[in-house]
Protein backbone atom coordinates (compact mmCIF):
# COMPACT_ATOMS: atom_id res chain seq x y z
CA UNK A 1 0.00 0.00 0.00
CA UNK A 2 1.21 3.55 0.05
CA UNK A 3 3.38 4.82 2.26
CA UNK A 4 1.33 6.67 5.00
CA UNK A 5 -0.28 3.29 5.50
CA UNK A 6 2.41 1.10 6.29
CA UNK A 7 3.11 0.42 10.22
CA UNK A 8 6.75 2.06 11.10
CA UNK A 9 7.84 -1.59 11.65
CA UNK A 10 7.90 -1.64 7.85
CA UNK A 11 9.43 1.52 6.61
CA UNK A 12 12.86 0.93 4.96
CA UNK A 13 15.40 3.23 6.48
CA UNK A 14 15.51 4.93 2.99
CA UNK A 15 11.89 5.86 2.97
CA UNK A 16 11.96 6.93 6.68
CA UNK A 17 12.28 10.84 6.15
CA UNK A 18 9.40 10.47 3.61
CA UNK A 19 6.90 8.47 6.07
CA UNK A 20 7.75 10.99 8.57
CA UNK A 21 7.04 13.68 6.25
CA UNK A 22 3.30 12.07 5.85
CA UNK A 23 2.89 11.89 9.35
CA UNK A 24 -0.41 14.55 11.05
CA UNK A 25 1.76 16.42 13.50
CA UNK A 26 -1.31 18.34 14.69
CA UNK A 27 -3.69 17.84 18.21
CA UNK A 28 -5.91 15.85 16.63
CA UNK A 29 -3.24 13.81 14.23
CA UNK A 30 -1.19 12.93 17.50
CA UNK A 31 -4.35 12.34 19.60
CA UNK A 32 -5.50 9.73 17.19
CA UNK A 33 -2.24 8.38 17.01
CA UNK A 34 -1.74 7.43 21.13
CA UNK A 35 -5.45 5.74 20.68
CA UNK A 36 -4.39 3.95 17.69
CA UNK A 37 -1.01 2.75 19.57
CA UNK A 38 -2.99 2.11 23.32
CA UNK A 39 -6.16 0.18 21.33
CA UNK A 40 -3.26 -1.72 19.98
CA UNK A 41 -1.62 -2.57 23.33
CA UNK A 42 -4.48 -3.08 24.96
CA UNK A 43 -5.73 -5.78 22.18
CA UNK A 44 -1.84 -7.24 22.34
CA UNK A 45 -1.49 -7.57 26.50
CA UNK A 46 -4.67 -6.81 28.01
CA UNK A 47 -7.64 -7.81 26.80
CA UNK A 48 -6.78 -11.55 26.38
CA UNK A 49 -8.10 -15.12 26.76
CA UNK A 50 -5.61 -16.38 29.19
CA UNK A 51 -4.35 -13.22 30.82
CA UNK A 52 -0.95 -13.06 32.71
CA UNK A 53 0.80 -10.44 34.67
CA UNK A 54 2.61 -9.11 31.82
CA UNK A 55 0.19 -6.26 30.28
CA UNK A 56 -0.06 -4.83 33.14
CA UNK A 57 3.57 -5.07 34.51
CA UNK A 58 4.85 -3.26 31.57
CA UNK A 59 2.41 -0.97 31.96
CA UNK A 60 3.93 -0.07 35.66
CA UNK A 61 7.52 -0.57 34.48
CA UNK A 62 6.91 2.27 32.14
CA UNK A 63 4.94 4.47 34.44
CA UNK A 64 7.90 3.93 37.21
CA UNK A 65 10.75 4.57 35.11
CA UNK A 66 9.04 7.56 33.01
CA UNK A 67 7.84 9.06 37.21
CA UNK A 68 12.13 8.01 37.82
CA UNK A 69 13.53 10.13 35.06
CA UNK A 70 10.99 13.19 35.77
CA UNK A 71 12.36 13.09 39.39
CA UNK A 72 16.05 12.66 38.83
CA UNK A 73 17.33 15.54 39.85
CA UNK A 74 15.44 16.08 42.50
CA UNK A 75 15.90 12.29 44.08
CA UNK A 76 19.45 12.84 43.16
CA UNK A 77 20.30 15.65 45.87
Amino acid sequence: GPLSERPLMEVRLGELHTWISTCDFSPQGLLATVQKAWNSYYAKYINVRKGGPAGISMLLTGYCLLSYSWNYEHLSK
